[in-house]
């Protein structure tokens, strides 16, 4: 079928739409039409080739939409879900046999060789093939091919368009901390003592997998708390969810958040300052040297950092009930 698509021809080029050919499904594959996808980093480090590509292609990994036709042995979706595409893995290798398909052995060629598993493309142009399954899935058309085996049904009413999020970094920031011994630490200390928690992560910069990382800890150091009989307590106290994410996620997160952005902007504006004061006192800086700027702004992050522990480590041990109870 003719789809319109984003392809990119050749290194760090621009994306151009363009109308191009898409493969019919395979048995366990599906039809999507792409209605929301998000733009990632990793997109423009696949265009300028940071990592191995083959080109013309069609990028997007971020993808949400709803399934308009399936293969023949796709038994669970229909036609009319909405789905959300994530990440392939083979579903072979011995991490994928352990449910760990995160570290698929086999992920990266997955996602970046432009083909299927096969070697087979599934965009083509004059009879030419354009490499896609980019994620085994390039999102940056309005129709797309997706493996049933990535695909994520969501509910009808979520917005799709906000849901897309979810393919990449939504799922990475969150996955970040469900998925290792954060987790685990969280309930510990939580089951070992009364209103102790003593884990604590460390979130560098601010984007969709950074906040996503935090939102969940907010949330999972509240919600997974030291006994289920909690829940009564929390309720018998009147708390309602907005005072739950009010007292974790505005009361604890939100500080160390703003005081990491404005850090990092201030850290930025005093290396330029200083540079050039060392520079009019004649020492051997060069105000135009990136090397400069870089290093003094290490040295004052890390100065931040310093003084940020404190209140990162309040808010890492928020005690709960006195948290609602102040509410």
């Amino acid at each position: 079928m003719k789809i319109t698509a984003a392809v990119v021809h050749e290194r760090s080029g621009p994306f151009t739409i363009e109308q191009v050919d898409l493969c019919d499904p395979r048995d366990d594959e599906l039809l999507v039409e792409v209605i929301a996808s998000g733009m990632c980093a990793t997109d423009l480090h696949g265009r300028d080739a940071y990592y191995p590509t083959k080109f013309p292609k069609v990028f997007g990994h971020e993808g949400a939409g709803i399934v308009r036709a399936i293969g023949k042995k796709v038994s669970t979706f229909k036609p009319g879900d909405h789905v959300v595409m994530a990440y392939p893995w083979c579903g072979e290798c011995p991490n994928c046999r352990t449910q760990r398909q995160s570290y698929c052995v086999h992920a990266f060629d997955l996602k970046m060789n432009g083909t299927r598993a096969d070697g087979s493309t599934i965009h083509s142009k004059d009879g030419k093939p354009i490499y896609s399954a980019f994620f085994q899935q390039s999102s940056f058309g309005n129709f797309t091919i997706a493996n049933e085996r990535f695909a994520v049904k969501v509910r009808k009413e979520a917005p799709i368009e906000s849901v897309a999020a979810l393919a990449c970094g939504g799922q990475t920031g969150a996955g970040a901390v469900l998925n290792v011994r954060t987790l685990q630490s969280i309930v510990e200390s939580w089951v070992e003592e009364v209103g102790r928690m003593e884990t604590l992560i460390a979130v560098l910069g601010v984007t969709a997998v950074a906040l996503a990382a935090l939102g969940v800890f907010g949330v999972v150091s509240f919600a997974v708390s030291r006994r289920r009989q909690e829940l009564g307590i929390r309720l018998a106290l009147g708390a309602t969810r907005r005072d739950i994410y009010a007292a974790v996620v505005g009361g604890a997160v939100k500080p160390v958040v703003v005081g990491l952005i404005a850090g990092i902007g201030l850290a930025l504006l005093t290396a330029v300052a200083f540079a050039r004061l060392l520079h009019e006192l004649r020492f051997a800086v060069s105000p135009r040297d990136p090397a400069t700027y870089a290093g003094i702004t290490l040295l004052l992050l890390a100065i931040i950092t310093l003084a940020l522990w404190p209140p990162a480590r309040r808010a890492a041990a928020i005690n709960p009930l006195v948290a609602l109870r102040s509410e």
